[in-house]
């Protein structure tokens, strides 16, 4: 299988360069030049375990890795990290359905991409013939680090490093990048928000002039960080199959908290892959530039930047919405191209009418600021005695406004990315309850008034020594990257 820049048919890989890469040389993200069908029979779906499930879905993605390495990659990468027997359950609350993605190793939805990624580069390389290092960089808005350091820690002929927004990331998020042990990490904050951050990371691939590494990403611009997701909403499906809720082939609808449109492009691509998926719909905070953007075909980051209690939804500039405007305008890639670069140089961009009637066809949007979020959680706690963060809050009152409309009668799933104990104080704000300064504090408090559990590897940080203190400025990315990638061997 080719994949293609969305910027340009001329710049083509295989799917292992693809995920080498991470990003074009021309800046546009990779995309398979045909999207492939799954071939899943209904009976194949509900017998498959989540990790054969996952396995068979990359290997309709990544066709030009070995199907034995993509099997060791899911076996390796998932076995023995998750608090969960199943990895990913997907739980009745009330009359929709939450499918719980963050029972892996650093408590979010990433892991389940980013166990598996240094195993899908590892065998790249090998398919590839590459012998050097490979230094992956990534941006976060708060999960993609901590999920990235844990997924690449001292992986062999690998690096990662992993900025941050100074200040833009909760309490507990950052302790569990700046803690993190290994030789081959590093972290650095970044004075500015994510978008600076994301910014940042893409101008050094653009610039990088390193000679003892290649770059890639752990960035959902990666593709190998994206096919992953993909196998979830499959997996989701194939629960609610089994539990009787939907017939075969009856479409079911995802709504889905996202800031840089990764996770529900992954829905899209599984429905393009011939998953029975209804409606995709966008749950944006209050940086809801998503939701103006799906609701009258203008993207336009001009806008403030709110600091909100869904921190890892505060973005701005949505990388993978690059791939959707793709996919929508049937490969159109001299249109993305100018779209990109109004973006750049103007901050705003409007879409073709017929190209926004074929998005909106597909995807609903919504918005929900802190208090309708706290509200939710309140209310859901009160009613369900279910507990769910601050990003599955606004993904819930999103999906209640969309209920109500009566926009669908499908069955619901509602993606819940993290565990509320990463953003304590403001489960316990939006509780009521008294909010103590330290977030270590407040993840017992919260234990204490729930009696949820702690996730284990979070209980445990409030004991671990700080290790990374690196602040910078966006201007100096580049200058920073090339210089730690000519060190040998970083310090732990």
């Amino acid at each position: 299988m080719h994949y293609l820049s969305t910027r340009s048919h001329q710049e083509t890989a295989t799917s292992a360069e693809a995920v080498l890469r991470g990003l074009a040389p021309d800046g546009g993200l990779y995309v398979p030049e045909t999207i492939p069908a799954a071939e899943l029979s209904d009976a194949a779906l509900i017998s498959l375990d989540q990790y054969a499930l996952t396995a068979h879905i990359l290997k309709k993605l990544l066709p030009d890795l070995p199907a034995a390495a993509v099997e060791d990659a899911v076996r390796e990468g998932y076995s023995g990290k998750f608090e969960t027997e199943d990895l990913t359950p997907t739980v009745q609350v009330d009359k929709a359905h939450v499918l719980e993605l963050y029972h892996g190793p650093t408590s979010a939805f990433k892991d389940m991409a980013l166990c598996l990624l240094p195993r899908l580069i590892a065998a790249s390389c090998a398919a590839c013939g590459v012998k050097e290092d490979v230094l992956v960089l990534t941006a976060t808005s708060g999960d993609t680090g901590k999920a990235a350091l844990a997924g690449f820690a001292d992986a062999p002929h690998t690096r990662v490093m992993v900025f941050y927004p100074e200040g833009g990331v909760s309490e507990v998020q950052r302790a569990q990048m700046v803690t993190q042990e290994g030789k081959n990490v590093c972290v650095c904050a970044v004075r500015g928000n994510f978008d600076d951050a994301q910014r940042g990371v893409k101008e050094v691939f653009a610039q990088f002039k390193g000679t003892r590494v290649r770059l890639s990403s752990a960035n959902s611009i990666n593709i190998g960080r994206l096919a992953p997701q993909v196998a979830y909403y499959f997996k989701a499906y194939a629960d609610l199959r089994k539990k009787g809720v939907v017939k075969a082939g009856a479409p079911v609808d995802f709504i889905v908290p996202t800031g840089n449109f990764g996770n529900i492009l992954a829905g899209y691509l599984a429905k393009r892959m011939g998953l029975p998926v209804g409606t995709l719909v966008c749950a944006s905070n209050e940086n809801d530039v998503l939701t103006e953007f799906l609701q009258t075909g203008v993207y336009d980051r001009r806008r403030t930047f709110h600091k909100t209690a869904s921190p890892s939804m505060d973005i701005l500039v949505s990388s993978n919405l690059e791939r959707l405007l793709y996919f929508a305008s049937d490969g159109d890639a001299e249109l993305v191209a100018s779209l990109m670069h109004k973006l750049t140089e103007t901050g705003v961009y409007r879409i073709p009418e017929e190209l926004h009637k074929r998005i909106r066809s597909e995807f609903a949007c919504g918005k929900a600021d802190d208090p309708a979020a706290f509200d939710a959680i309140r209310r859901v706690w009160a009613k369900e005695r279910y507990l769910m963060d601050p990003h599955t809050a606004v993904a819930w009152r999103v999906y209640e406004g969309y209920r109500a409309a009566g926009q669908s009668e499908n069955p619901a799933v509602v993606l819940s990315t993290a565990s509320p104990y990463k953003f304590a104080p403001a489960m316990l704000e939006a509780l009521g309850l008294p909010v103590p300064e330290s977030g270590f504090d407040a993840m017992e408090e919260l234990h204490g008034a729930t009696g949820t559990p702690i996730p284990k590897p979070l209980a445990a940080l409030k004991y671990k020594k700080e290790l990374h203190r690196d602040v910078i400025e966006p201007s100096a990315m580049l200058s920073y990257v090339e210089r730690k990638a000519e060190q040998v061997r970083w310090a732990e």
